[in-house]
């Protein structure tokens, strides 16, 4: 007689009858205190605390030129077009999203094992990292349409089966950040508490989702109670600033409708000892250009 294999806990209920909050379960900070790493104590507890850290410099301008030349050469590429890991904007048709950035490019390639990224990535979650997901972004100007308020680990748990609250995200500015050109916004403080969202997981959720997120938004009550505690916070800054921020905050982005593009690269790092499971509240996983199968540590 053969057993079912044991089931992963579920620690975050989500995607049921109703929206549920959790207290979050797992440390913001794996690491010991005093670990090695890029970051100054200082960072660690300012990052513990909000739940991202902002970096006024982590490429310098020769780099940015580097990376936006690439980002331009991907998104104009018809083959990469054709890609299913490109994501077109629903009314432009433009290239939104190019996934997987780091298996498509040696150039970004690099800059994922770039010590001031992986770095602080294995110091944030205090072992060694693969790369769960990987993108470029692009918000040309005049219409280009935003991101609604969600929690990452939030998707990441229900359709992709990550157990824990074990990664963090990077995100690097490849054009100035101006507060009016849909610029990042999070809620500071949102990733101590788990919003579960109401509502089942269409089947192939992602292929919507990708364009306009619906399964997996918190109503318009719990956003306005999770805002009237903890504030909003908008990103501004130069080409070659980062913020990094935990995968529970609760953030999103407005349209772009200056005639000012923002773009950049965004690299989620996961810890390897938080393998991704079945998905929790999905009939399927995503595909792995989304979330990744492949747990080899980041050299």
């Amino acid at each position: 007689m053969t057993t079912a294999p044991e089931r992963t806990a579920d620690l975050y209920p989500t995607r049921g009858a109703t929206e549920v909050m959790t207290p979050r379960q797992d440390p913001v900070v794996w690491s010991e205190p005093g670990a090695p790493g890029p970051m100054s104590q200082e960072d660690i507890r300012g990052y513990d605390r909000d739940g991202f850290l902002a970096i006024d410099q982590l490429i310098t301008p020769d780099e940015v030129a580097k990376y936006r030349a690439e980002l331009d050469r991907l998104t104009s590429d018809p083959l990469i077009r054709a890609d299913e890991r490109s994501i077109v904007e629903p009314k432009s048709q433009d290239v939104r999203t190019v996934f997987e950035v780091h298996k498509i490019s040696e150039v970004f390639a690099d800059l994922v094992r770039d010590p001031r990224v992986v770095g602080r990535a294995r110091q944030i979650l205090g072992s060694d990292v693969y790369v769960h997901q990987s993108r470029i972004n692009v918000k040309p100007g005049f219409g280009a349409s935003g991101f609604y308020w969600h929690s990452d680990f939030e998707t990441w748990h229900a359709e992709d089966g990550l157990p824990n609250m074990r990664t963090v995200s990077v995100s690097i500015a490849l054009t100035e950040n101006h507060d009016t050109n849909g610029g990042l916004m999070i809620m500071p403080g949102s990733h101590r508490t788990f919003l579960g969202c109401a509502g089942a997981t269409p089947k192939d959720n992602y292929k919507k989702s990708l364009q306009m997120q619906d399964a997996g938004t918190p109503s318009d009550e719990a956003l306005t109670d999770f805002a009237g505690r903890h504030g909003i916070k908008l990103f501004t800054g130069k080409a070659g600033s980062a913020t990094w921020f935990d995968c529970n905050c609760l953030h999103g982005s407005g349209d772009n409708i200056t005639p000012f593009p923002r773009s950049n690269v965004f690299i989620v790092f996961n810890s390897v000892e938080n393998e991704a499971v079945e998905p929790f509240a999905a009939p399927m996983r995503r595909p792995e250009f989304i979330g990744a199968r492949d747990f080899t540590p980041v050299k």
